[in-house]
């Protein structure tokens, strides 16, 4: 087990900017997660730490030592990818063997068989330990992946979205085995994933990246609840965040060239200005009685609830809304919102006005 600490780290490829001036902190035995789309410096981070990438700027810290200076090796960290790297012509027993075999461990023929016992016992493969890795599923190569990994018992765990290759019933399977294996291990685990439900679902804290560069670290409550700007809010959520554009008045929320508003609980001190608006789609109110009309565009219906796609002037609107609830499509209905849940963002810098 491990910290994990960057400091001011950058890299380049070329003329493309893979990170910029990147700093991050991550404690022992912490499940961290690095969420972002494909190029935003997910990978790369990942890599620099692992030793396989080296920056232009910056330093790595383990345990609280400086490993610039360290290869891959010496480091003691685990990486396991999307793909893989497995050798199909073993068995499942000789894949989870062969990191230990290395001469630089000298490890005797007990030990490894002792490690290799207790990895298939952890990941639920004791059975398929003398079978040829070609004749396993998806899932069962993941895990024998990961598998590879725990039996070189590292300090840290990198995890390069291990889980995208997989169908979604499966991810999700892998998801809580995954967590139960960090609690079983205490370990540190670092994990990279464009997927924001793989995000919000695994992780004791979240950093967002775009672009090479940290936009906000957090718990999955502070990055879903508070968002540090209006690329956060959209980036976390299913549906996302609605953004409406409007003029703040007073404690008005005005649309449509003030023909529609709302309440909203807080001004921030502002009493009128160009603002963007935040709601969740759970917090939007269908019924009526409502102050506002829209036109229903789409239906979603997922089992316990609704997902509601809405136009409001030129604005498209989602609303989460129970299963019970009856509409059609092109239906006009009557909304609202819980003003509690309103969040006022900078119309020009999108930053999140009651985070400032």
């Amino acid at each position: 087990m491990a910290e994990i600490g960057i400091r001011g780290v950058s890299k380049k490829f070329g003329g493309n900017v893979a990170l910029r001036n990147l700093s991050l902190d991550i404690k022992d035995g912490e499940f961290f997660v690095l969420l972002g789309q494909t190029g935003a410096g997910k990978t790369t981070t990942l890599r620099i730490i692992a030793g396989l990438e080296k920056p232009d700027e910056g330093d790595v810290f383990i345990d609280g030592e400086n490993v610039d200076g360290w290869n891959a090796a010496q480091r003691d960290v685990a990486l396991v990818l999307q793909q893989y790297s497995l050798y199909p012509r073993l068995t499942v027993r000789g894949n989870l063997e062969f990191p230990l075999k290395a001469k630089i461990r000298q490890m005797d023929a007990a030990e490894i068989a002792r490690r290799v016992e207790e990895a298939a016992e952890i990941l639920q493969i004791t059975p398929l330990l003398d079978r040829k890795v070609e004749r396993l599923s998806g899932g069962e190569m993941q895990r024998v992946s990961i598998g590879r990994a725990i039996v070189r018992e590292p300090q840290v765990f990198l995890m390069d979205e291990p889980l995208s290759a997989l169908d979604a019933k499966l991810r999700e399977a892998l998801r809580v085995e995954l967590k139960r294996l960090h609690n079983d291990l205490g370990a540190t685990f670092l994990y990279v994933t464009h997927d924001q439900v793989e995000a919000m679902s695994m992780g004791d804290k979240i950093a967002v990246l775009n672009q090479g560069r940290i936009i906000q670290v957090g718990t999955p409550k502070e990055i879903y609840d508070s968002p540090c700007n209006t690329f956060v809010a959209r980036s976390v959520g299913s549906p996302p965040m609605n953004l409406l554009n409007g003029v703040l008045k007073g404690k008005k929320a005005l649309f449509n060239a003030g023909k529609d508003a709302l309440s909203v609980k807080s001004t921030t001190g502002t009493n009128s200005g160009e603002m963007i608006f935040g709601i969740r789609p759970e917090d939007l109110i269908v019924k009526s009685g409502e102050p506002l009309e829209a036109k229903i565009f789409d239906v979603e219906d997922h089992g316990v609830n609704k997902v509601l796609s809405m136009n409001i002037g030129e604005t498209r609107l989602h609303a989460m809304v129970s299963a019970k609830t009856k509409v059609a499509l092109d239906e006009t209905i009557r909304f609202g919102w819980n003003p509690d849940k309103v969040l006022l963002f900078d119309h020009k810098t999108g930053n999140n006005l009651q985070s400032i």
